[in-house]
């Protein structure tokens, strides 16, 4: 009845039934993961108001809500690098850690069928999306923000001494500034970086 793809993999329809309303995949090298595709292969249509909540499982943070499929929309696109994997930054600036240690996670994308209505009463309790339908981000200004954000930070580590085009930064550095200001964008959206001006 579903079908899932991963981005850059083969068609995944090894589908584990686990009751009549519960099934799921499992995503094997979930770190290397950026985005996944669920889809309905039209063999088999959701009975009428019903569809299937998509859910997303990382080790050790538990099944999350990413969104639906129904009937009327039979696939979604789901962005998952970044927002599951709370080493993804550290990893990536560890000089210890090589590409064949990185990708060995396996994750489970589960779906659960339900009412229709029940899924969008769940998706409406999760938190508010970082950059709200409609709101037109001027992409160049939201840059030089972030980039204002980035030199703040750095700056204050200078121990008040005069910052230079030479001046080394460590990578362990800018590694912690992006952990900081990924948890801030997840836990509050961008408008801190309004508050800074």
């Amino acid at each position: 009845m579903f079908g899932c793809c991963v981005a850059g993999r083969l068609l995944q329809t090894n589908l584990q039934q686990i009751d009549e309303t519960h099934a799921l995949f499992e995503l094997t090298n979930a770190s290397t993961i950026n985005h996944v595709c669920v889809f309905v292969l039209g063999t088999v249509p959701f009975p009428e108001g019903y569809g299937a909540a998509v859910h997303f499982h990382w080790p050790g943070k538990g099944f999350q809500l990413l969104g639906m499929i129904s009937n009327d929309k039979p696939s979604a696109i789901f962005r998952l690098r970044g927002s599951f994997s709370s080493t993804s930054t550290y990893r990536a600036f560890d000089p210890n850690v090589s590409m064949e240690d990185s990708g060995d996670v396996t994750a489970i994308l589960g779906l659960s069928i339900e009412p229709v209505h029940m899924i969008e009463s769940q998706l409406a309790a999760l938190p508010a999306a970082l950059v709200k339908p409609g709101n037109d981000l001027n992409p160049t200004l939201l840059a030089e923000k972030i980039v204002k954000n980035l030199f703040n930070y750095v700056s204050g580590f200078t121990g008040g001494g005069p910052m230079s085009p030479e001046l080394p930064i460590p990578l362990g550095l800018i590694a912690r500034w992006y952990e900081n200001f990924t948890g801030k964008v997840r836990n509050s959206g961008l408008a801190f970086l309004e508050r800074e001006e």
